[in-house]
């Protein structure tokens, strides 16, 4: 028997109708406009979907042990297999544990002056045991290093032009233009397309901390937020997420909290010497911590530029919300961050924040990554730091034979 053709209008206007009593029934739920929609990295909607109702804590050891329960280690590990194993492909970051080999090597003592005012620290001035039997003098003492093998310019760019068998010159530039002199034999930036790759991840920009951290998170002021750099933009952007927040604004920019340097009357026991003047970075992972967010905003949004203002609030036992660089995932351990970028609009980043802080259990699975040692391509962003560049640097001064070197 041959089969009558089947009315295609006919079928939609079932299907549609079909759609339409499920969704009304509760068979059937569409994101609605509020609803955190998760991205690609972030799987903390699986738990956070689950929660009942709303729980508020402020003990972070409870929503450790709630989370635990709940979840735990081995099911985060899995929940992430797939994605640490394309993390070894990612080219974002430098090989910084062996890009070159032995062999290439052709100096074994490498001395390297740094050259003029610098932020970079005093602590860093050390004789180095690095790799393949390799020492490294890098100091800002002309007196260590009468006959150095390099030159390193930061602040103040190469005065001319290297002629053979004057030391190699080097330019480091951190900031987002990764500007080159046009003078420098090596060029260092936060990029791994340049010749040596420095992250901001490293101990080196904030040692001499005070690191007595808060267990027990403000659960009416739910973000930190502090900057005295009041970019336009920047700041429009933070002025909109902290309307819709509860949040402490320390720096000059949206200050909120009676003026500067208010940071110890809100919490005296982040005093690091209480016989010492205090500086605002003594104390600020200590009064971070006390927070359950830390908005974390770059000057510039570039690839690959993920500063200190990121890290600090990893180190800080706090949750960064993230508008930066549209890589960010490449530098740092899985479901460690809120992106902001992920999310259709403030509002709907504002009402995920909001329920977060009142879910223990999804609060705590981002600290998973430091609890359970998920670090993901993390340990190669701190291995790239600042802290390895004496010997990343000597290294690369070694393989290009120093002065020996044919001026350009």
């Amino acid at each position: 028997m041959q089969l009558k053709p089947i009315n295609t209008l006919a079928v939609t206007l079932m299907l549609t109708a079909a759609v339409i009593i499920l969704f009304f029934t509760g068979f059937l739920e569409f994101p609605s406009a509020d609803s955190a929609l998760p991205s690609a990295n972030d799987s903390i909607f699986y738990s956070l979907s689950k929660s009942d109702s709303p729980e508020p804590f402020r003990d972070l050891f409870r929503a450790f042990k709630k989370w635990d329960s709940a979840v735990g280690c081995a099911q985060f590990r899995e929940m992430h297999r797939d994605l640490l194993a394309n993390w070894s492909k990612i080219s974002s970051l430098q090989n910084a544990a062996g890009g070159i080999e032995c062999g290439q090597l052709q100096m074994k003592h490498v001395s390297v002056l740094v050259k003029g005012w610098t932020w970079i620290p005093d602590n860093m001035d050390n004789l180095y045991s690095c790799r393949c039997g390799l020492s490294c003098l890098w100091t800002k003492s002309s007196l260590l290093a009468d006959k150095p093998d390099a030159l390193l310019f930061e602040t103040t760019t190469p005065p001319i032009l290297r002629r053979d068998g004057e030391p190699l010159r080097v330019y480091m530039d951190l900031e987002a233009g990764r500007r080159r002199s046009g003078r420098e034999d090596i060029f260092i930036s936060y990029h791994a397309k340049d010749n040596v790759q420095s992250t901001y991840a490293g101990a080196v920009f904030h040692n001499n901390r005070n690191y007595q951290l808060s267990s027990d998170k403000n659960n009416d002021t739910l973000v930190y937020w502090s900057s005295s750099r009041c970019l336009p933009q920047r700041t429009q952007l933070a002025k909109k997420i902290l309307s819709l927040l509860p949040s402490h604004s320390f720096g000059k920019c949206l200050n909120n909290v009676g003026g500067l340097d208010q940071a110890l009357s809100f919490y005296p026991e982040c005093v690091k010497d209480p016989y010492e003047k205090s500086k605002w970075w003594d104390h600020l992972h200590c009064a971070m911590s006390h927070y359950k967010f830390v908005l974390a905003i770059e000057n510039t949004m570039t690839e690959s530029y993920v500063t200190e203002k990121l890290f600090y609030a990893l180190d800080s036992g706090a949750v960064p919300i993230y508008f930066g660089a549209p890589n960010v995932w490449d530098f740092i351990p899985p479901h460690s961050i809120i992106d902001g970028t992920q999310f259709s609009s403030i509002e709907q980043l504002a009402s995920y924040v909001k329920s977060l802080a009142s879910d223990p259990v999804a609060y705590a699975e981002y600290h998973a990554w430091r609890r359970c040692g998920v670090l993901g391509n993390y340990g190669k962003t701190r291995a790239a730091s600042l802290d390895s560049l004496p010997c990343r640097l000597c290294e690369e001064v070694s393989r290009m034979n120093g002065r020996d070197t044919k001026a350009l």
